[in-house]
């Protein structure tokens, strides 16, 4: 069984994919906990809630951030891959 330089990199490049997709898990807890403690919030004070739900979703867009680039990552890796190239 012969594994080429090209094949190497392609499956190289399909576990490391896999693992930048790792970086969703993160983001998707953090927007949970903080949807949780939001809602906690407005039921204790109502009158609170534009600026606590402006606050919770800015929050959430930033901490989102981690797990799109993880997919730009993944993306990058299975469809254009640069170290391909490198041959």
């Amino acid at each position: 069984m012969n594994i080429t330089n090209e094949g190497l990199i392609l499956a190289c490049s399909a576990i490391g994919a896999g693992l930048a997709m790792i970086a969703g898990v993160g983001p998707g807890i953090g927007q949970g906990v903080a949807a949780g403690h939001g809602a906690a919030a407005v039921g204790r004070n109502p009158g609170a809630r534009g600026t606590v739900m402006s606050t919770m979703l800015l929050g959430q867009a930033v901490a989102e951030t981690t797990g799109l680039y993880g997919l730009v990552i993944a993306l990058i890796l299975l469809f254009a891959n640069p170290l391909l190239g490198k041959l």
